[in-house]
C-alpha cells in the first residue's frame, strides 16, 4: 500500500499537467498569462509534499465557517442516503422554513428538482468523463458526497455552496465539484451573474481574478503549478461564486485553475474591486 498510493499520486500529477486545456491558459492573454506562465514549469516538489498539500486544502474546504447557526431559524438542514450496488449517494441540503415565507417554496422546490435527482445523478455516473485525477479504472463502487456552506447578506440574500466529492474507483483521493445559488429573500426569487454585474463585464472581471490568482502565484506557497483562468472556463462557471459579507468568492472545479494536489479551489475578490463591473440598480444586494 506504501508503494501504490505515491503510484497514484503520480499518476494524478502527470494527469493535471498533460491537460490539453493548459496550453489553452498559456496562449489565452498576453496580458493575464505572459507573467503566469512561469508557473506552469514541472513542480520539484516530491509526492509526500503534493499529498501534503492537498489534504490541507481538501481541509480549508471543509473546516471554513459559514451562517448557518445564525441561519437557524430560517434554514432545514436535511439529508439523503441511497446505496446501490455499485454506487452511493449520500447528500445533505437546506431547505428553507416556508412558515417564515410561503415563496420560500420557490427555493425548496428548485433543490429537490435538482439536488435531489438521484436518477440523474445515477445516469451521470454512467455516462461523465473522469475528472483530471482519475486512473481510468471501471466503475464499481463509487460515492458521491455533497455538502453545502451557506451565508447571509443583511438578511436579504442567501448564498449557497453546494461541494461535490467525486470518489471514483481507483483514484487516490475525491475529486471536487462545485455550484452556487443565490437567492434574494425578499423577492424569493434566484440571482444570477446578470443580477450582481453589468452586461459584458465578463472579461473584465475574469481579468480582476487572475490579477489576484497571479498574487497568490507569486507568493510561492500552495499555488505552485496553478495557471491563469480561460474565458471559456470562466464563462462555465461565472454563477459559481457566493457573497459573504464584504467578499464574492468564485469556486472554480478541480483542475480548472489549479491541480489537484496543491492550489486552492476558489478567489475571493474584494467588494471595492468589484466596483467597476457591479449593476447599480436598487435590486442588487452589492449596491448601498
Amino acid at each position: 500500500m506504501k508503494i501504490l498510493l505515491p503510484v497514484l499520486i503520480l499518476f494524478i500529477f502527470f494527469g493535471c499537467k498533460n491537460d490539453p486545456k493548459k496550453e489553452e491558459f498559456e496562449n489565452d492573454s498576453e496580458t493575464n498569462s505572459e507573467e503566469i506562465v512561469d508557473s506552469l514549469r514541472v513542480s520539484d516538489r516530491n509526492l509526500e509534499q503534493q499529498q501534503k498539500t492537498l489534504t490541507l486544502k481538501r481541509q480549508e474546504l471543509i473546516e471554513k465557517k459559514d451562517s448557518k447557526a445564525e441561519l437557524e431559524k430560517l434554514l432545514i438542514s436535511k439529508s439523503f442516503l441511497k446505496e446501490g450496488d455499485w454506487y452511493t449517494l449520500d447528500f445533505k441540503y437546506p431547505y428553507l422554513n416556508e412558515k417564515i415565507k410561503p415563496q420560500f417554496e420557490n427555493f425548496n422546490e428548485y433543490i429537490s428538482k435538482y439536488y435531489l435527482d438521484a436518477k440523474g445523478v445515477e445516469k451521470q455516473i454512467l455516462e461523465e468523463k473522469r475528472l483530471c485525477d482519475s486512473l481510468g479504472i471501471p466503475k464499481q463502487n463509487e460515492k458521491r458526497t455533497v455538502d453545502y456552506k451557506i451565508y447571509n447578506l443583511n438578511d436579504r440574500l442567501i448564498s449557497v455552496l453546494f461541494y461535490k466529492e467525486n470518489y471514483y474507483t481507483g483514484a487516490a483521493h475525491a475529486a471536487y465539484t462545485f455550484d452556487c445559488l443565490n437567492f434574494d429573500l425578499v423577492r424569493s426569487t434566484f440571482m444570477k451573474y446578470e443580477d450582481f454585474f453589468n452586461n459584458g463585464s465578463e472579461e473584465e472581471l475574469r481579468g480582476i481574478l487572475n490579477d489576484l490568482l497571479k498574487e497568490k502565484i507569486n507568493s510561492g506557497e500552495m499555488y505552485y503549478d496553478c495557471w491563469a483562468i480561460s474565458a471559456d472556463d470562466f464563462f462555465d462557471a461565472k454563477n459559481n461564486f457566493v457573497i459573504n459579507d464584504d467578499v464574492v468568492e468564485f469556486y472554480f472545479d478541480d483542475c480548472v485553475i489549479c491541480p489537484s494536489y496543491t492550489g486552492t479551489y476558489s478567489i475571493q475578490i474584494p467588494l471595492k474591486m468589484l466596483m467597476p463591473v457591479l449593476r447599480k440598480y436598487k435590486k442588487n444586494p452589492l449596491i448601498g
